[in-house]
């Protein structure tokens, strides 16, 4: 039987993406679940979601990426987040030239893309400030959904937080809420804290071409909109974009079976 079916599983840290692309890489499927404690668990649930598309083994070609992609054992290949991210934001936004922000549960990589090919990238350090995690643990902490606080954000100002340690920025914003702050002034803090992070980091790239967003946060408006603004360009961005390390390991796959 003839392959049919190209996988890309991208098992993040808190987060895993599928993207299911036939032949000619448009994309048939998307599957969004939870990582969890275990990532061998969440591999195999994956592999019971494609068996209930009905995509029989024979049929596919499995990439991995991510975190946690030695844990899928029925991948055909496992390729570097860096490579997928790349290849997947250019195909999404029909470019190959771009720069891709990444916000992820626990890194945010940036990543220089010319003529297709990555000519540059960074990521944070270890530190969660800047992540995915750092704006969960402060939403939970102002008892609001990762939406309300950005939108709470967009109608705050005039707060920082000085501390880039995840720790230290939550003590900061506890003391906020002590003294009776405002509710969307420390949100406008917290994303606030998050962009800068980020441009810190941008700083060391030259920003010459069209900046996206991908990773969980993509579809946040105003963090993306505080992040052109910070940064002095346009950044795109689309609910695909969370998808980009699956997508990039989907056309992998696609390759794959092309060789």
């Amino acid at each position: 039987m003839s392959i049919s079916y190209y996988a890309g599983i991208d098992i993040g840290s808190t987060c895993s993406k599928t993207v299911v692309m036939d032949g000619s890489g448009k994309i048939l499927h998307r599957l969004l679940r939870p990582t969890g404690w275990s990532s061998v668990d969440t591999a195999d649930a994956v592999l019971k979601e494609l068996d209930g598309f009905g995509i029989a083994q024979d049929e596919r070609k499995v990439v991995s990426t991510g975190y946690g992609r030695a844990s899928v054992s029925y991948a055909d290949k496992q390729v570097t987040e860096i490579t997928c991210h790349a290849r997947g934001a250019c195909h999404i936004y029909g470019t190959d030239n771009l720069t891709v922000i990444d916000i992820g549960g626990q890194d945010t990589k940036l990543i220089v893309v010319q003529n297709g090919q990555v000519t540059d990238f960074l990521m944070n350090d270890k530190c969660s400030a800047g992540t995915g995690r750092f704006l969960e643990v402060m939403a939970n902490t102002l008892s609001v959904r990762l939406e309300e606080l950005c939108e709470l954000a967009r109608m705050g100002g005039g707060v920082s937080i000085s501390s880039m340690c995840t720790v230290f920025a939550e003590s900061e914003v506890i003391g906020l809420i002590g003294k009776g702050e405002k509710r969307e002034n420390i949100a406008y803090a917290v994303v606030n804290s998050i962009v800068q992070k980020v441009a810190s980091q941008a700083g060391r790239l030259k920003l010459d071409q069209t900046v996206c967003l991908t990773g969980g946060l993509c579809e946040f408006e105003y963090l993306r909109k505080r992040l052109g603004e910070v940064l002095r360009c346009e950044v795109i961005a689309c609910p695909d974009g969370r998808y980009a390390g699956a997508a990039g390991a989907a056309l992998s796959a696609l390759r794959l079976g092309e060789s």
